[in-house]
């Protein structure tokens, strides 16, 4: 008995479901919705069909504009889409950068970031201006420049960022080029990556991650822990190990600010271009993957830089997505410098 009566309803759920959903069948349910409104006057029906006859248009129109626009790339549907979408391109240097799915433009316009950009360029042309000047006389170096002025300017934004209780915190990458060499400096996740004369990809930068064996042994020493929730995290908030601002777990000593600064020969690489960029494009790709995907795109406005911050995008990176593309040019002697 229990049989036939589950036999019964499957084939009754069969039946509603071949027939309730068909199109002409939802087609002649409307019909009938609008005649009971236009007869009965019934308001509350008027608006029910009224805001179904919206929501039809809306879709229509939404998806022939995607399928319109995927025609030409796809771009300005999407661009439209951020509300935070930044660009700069000059020379041979181009950078693109998106909000995304954050609630917030973390890469740019938060506290930690803008401080850095304010007071960190500066302060580093200065001293690198009087290094220049007495270079003969001067025990420092360029490694030693960008440690002691990236420290420097951690230490001013602590203080100033924690009168204000702001938690705010921020990578750090930066690349100084000479005539014959390259320097990077690196505090965080945010990563560079070279293209040499072979199309070899060349990490620029290690990510201070909280996994990290030396990492992870530092933040124990320091009396801290490390985390999992979605991805390792100090004390359980912080998914890098090392960064600038991060006031609270600063004062634990379990992050640290000492930027790793790595030096590259251009003689030897004679790199085509290079890749800065903030850990949103490593969610989605590769050291590899990305100078295969820039190298195939360096023809365009931004040197490929916009096409895979969207690319990133499209492969549902949840992260702000900030590139910058720096292409070299062959110099006398067969070095690479990066223009002027």
């Amino acid at each position: 008995m229990i049989g036939d009566t589950m036999t019964l309803l499957s084939l009754l759920g069969r039946i509603m479901r071949y027939f309730l959903l068909r199109p002409e069948t939802l087609f002649l349910l409307c019909i009938s919705l609008a005649l009971w409104s236009y007869f009965f006057h019934t308001d509350e029906v008027k608006t029910i069909v009224k805001s179904s006859r919206d929501a039809v248009k809306m879709v229509k129109g939404k998806v022939a504009e995607m399928m319109q626009n995927d025609r030409l790339g796809g771009l300005s549907v999407l661009d439209a889409e951020f509300s935070k979408t930044w660009e700069f391109k000059n020379n041979n240097v181009a950078v693109y950068s998106i909000q995304g799915r954050r609630d917030h433009m973390e890469d740019r316009f938060e506290a930690a970031a803008d401080y850095v950009k304010a007071h960190l360029p500066e302060s580093l042309k200065q001293q690198l201006q009087a290094f220049e000047r007495e270079k003969r006389e001067s025990a420092l170096s360029y490694t030693s420049i960008l440690e002691q002025r990236i420290l420097a300017v951690d230490r001013e934004m602590l203080d100033k960022l924690s009168a204000n209780h702001d938690e705010a915190g921020t990578t750090c990458l930066v690349a100084l080029l000479s005539d014959r060499e390259l320097t990077v400096a690196n505090v965080g996740d945010s990563r560079g990556v070279l293209c040499d004369k072979d199309g070899n990809a060349v990490a620029l930068s290690h990510d201070h991650k909280p996994y990290q064996l030396k990492e992870r042994k530092r933040i124990k020493r320091a009396g801290g822990f490390i985390s999992f929730n979605g991805s390792w995290r100090v004390q359980g908030i912080l998914a890098m190990s090392r960064s600038l601002g991060d006031y609270p777990l600063k004062n634990l000593n379990v992050v640290i600010p000492d930027p790793d600064i790595m030096t590259f020969d251009l003689d030897k690489l004679q790199p085509e271009f290079m890749i800065l960029a903030s850990d949103g494009l490593w969610d989605a790709f590769s050291n590899e993957e990305a100078v295969r995907f820039v190298r195939e795109r360096l023809d365009e406005p931004h040197f490929g830089a916009k096409s895979i911050v969207l690319q990133s995008f499209y492969r549902g990176c949840p992260d702000n997505i900030t590139v910058m593309v720096v292409k070299f040019k062959s110099g006398a002697g067969g070095s690479s410098k990066a223009g002027e």
